[in-house]
């Protein structure tokens, strides 16, 4: 096959990729569709946030009128605590009801990641020269609300004093009634809580405390995603999947067998071997048990960290967050392409012309993942979502999706599956009915992974996708977030 041949079939296959208009499917109970996508906002003090979208460094296309900047916590005069956030109301075929917030994890981990390289209008991914225009950017849905939150993380100002994610709920949920006074015309959307990785502990409690407190916020809270979430211990979500994790991408790691046989050996010993087979079952038949006597990982047992260190040994550019990287690193404008941070200067977000141009603090020193303890002696003290307000908030929500990368090794898809087999809501525990293989079908792309739906919970895991599903696996993310706000009536 020539090269002309060869990039000409890759560019016919490229054309099943792009995004159609569409509208909400009004089979779907609850939903309304968009009357247009048409919002303009009135009110003065949004002027100061206006970004222009002709003039954002290094980016040679209009991604039309945004705002961003800071706002405070709360309306306290003497309010020193504030987050930074960028907004962008919908695109041409985006709706007007709705409004779409996302975070990134960490904790302290900026949400300007999830903006440039995930679901944002502007991509500038991994090994990108430069920024592109995102087709799959969630504007393309509705208005999308980006923030940098908990306070201690990127631009954020305020000297953090969370110790649990009840507070930090309050303090999200006090900076979102700020942005409702400057962005009135928002209020009173559909309001769809996203988020990925530790966000997967942030989102259920901010949804949790905006069911609990029904004033307190002016939004309609519909629906909810946390992607490669972070829901249990650390023993669900990493230990006991791990070893089969490296069966199952024996040819990537290119363990030697001496080593996997040490590997099954600690398997064993720590009652990790077996585990998925005996105990998740459809419908569980009780309550799964934790191995050994540890929520993270008994003495001896921390096989996680021993096939890290082994898989770096092999490959230098070995990648937590998709296991398929190989060395060299890419290079990365946010300068964190993966496990291992790859420094220019300066970073996009600490340029003093993007600073401007988008309001930012000029003296702070952004970082894609803070430095500073969001929470007070880095020690958040709230049980994992999944053990606490998780069930009630889906049996809440619409809808609710949860969304796991296969080649994601920092969170593990099948630890993701013991967490729900463990969990009840809707009167039952866990799935009742098995996931069937290949049952996530990619419009234009075909079977992609998994998906399974009971009682208002959907669950997908997508092939080829890491720890980021919107970087690493754009359309299907598209495709999901379609779902979720009932664009689609199936996923």
């Amino acid at each position: 096959m020539s090269k002309k041949e060869l990039h000409a079939r890759q560019a016919e296959a490229a054309k099943r990729w792009v995004t159609t208009p569409h509208k909400r499917d009004t089979t779907v109970t609850n939903t309304t569709s968009a009357t247009n996508n048409t919002i303009t906002f009135k009110n003065p003090k949004a002027a100061q946030f206006l970004v222009d979208g002709k003039t954002i460094p290094e980016v040679n296309f209009d991604v039309g009128p945004s705002y961003s900047g800071l706002l405070p916590i709360s309306g306290a005069a003497n309010e020193t605590r504030k987050l930074f956030f960028w907004f962008f109301p919908p695109g041409p075929q985006g709706s007007a009801d709705d409004l779409i917030f996302w975070t990134n994890g960490g904790p302290g981990c900026s949400s300007l990641e999830g903006f440039l390289q995930e679901n944002g209008p502007i991509s500038w991914s991994l090994g990108q020269a430069a920024p592109t225009e995102n087709q799959f950017s969630w504007t393309n849905l509705s208005s999308v609300l980006w923030v940098e939150q908990p306070v201690g993380t990127g631009f954020s100002q305020g000297k953090p004093n969370i110790t649990n994610e009840d507070e930090l709920a309050a303090q999200l949920v006090g900076f979102m009634a700020q942005w409702l006074e400057v962005f009135p015309e928002m209020k009173s959307k559909k309001l769809y809580l996203t988020g990925e990785s530790y966000a997967g502990t942030y989102i259920p409690y901010i949804a949790n405390f905006i069911y609990t407190n029904p004033t307190a916020l002016d939004l309609n809270l519909t629906g909810m995603w946390i992607s490669d979430p972070s829901l249990s211990w650390n023993v669900v979500q990493e230990e006991i999947p791990a070893v089969d994790f490296v069966h199952k991408y024996e040819n990537v790691f290119s363990f030697n067998q001496t080593f996997m046989a040490e590997l099954d050996a600690i398997a064993d010993r720590c009652n990790y071997s077996g585990y998925f087979d005996k105990f998740v079952t459809y419908p569980p038949t009780g309550l799964l048990p934790l191995p050994g006597n540890s929520t993270f990982a008994a003495r001896g047992c921390d096989v996680w960290d021993t096939i890290f260190n082994a898989a770096v040994t092999i490959n230098p550019a070995f990648n937590i967050y998709r296991i398929f990287d190989t060395f060299p690193i890419l290079w990365d404008v946010l300068g964190f392409p993966g496990s291992f941070p790859q420094a220019q200067t300066p970073l996009y977000f600490n340029r003093t012309d993007v600073k401007t141009a988008i309001h930012a603090p000029l003296d702070v020193n952004w970082e894609e993942c803070s430095n500073v303890d969001v929470f007070l002696r880095n020690d958040d003290t709230s049980l994992p979502p999944a053990l606490s307000v998780l069930p009630s908030v889906i049996e809440k929500n619409e809808r609710t999706v949860i969304v796991h990368g296969l080649a994601d090794f920092i969170l593990i898809a099948e630890g993701t599956r013991i967490v729900i087999q463990n969990m009840t809501w809707g009167g039952l525990q866990g799935f009742q009915t098995p996931i069937a293989n290949d049952s996530f079908i990619v419009d234009g792309v075909g079977a992609l992974g998994t998906t399974h739906t009971e009682r208002g919970l959907t669950y997908f895991e997508v092939e080829l996708s890491g720890h980021m599903v919107p970087q690493f696996s754009p359309k299907a993310a598209f495709q999901i977030m379609q779902y979720l706000m009932g664009f689609r009536a199936n996923p």
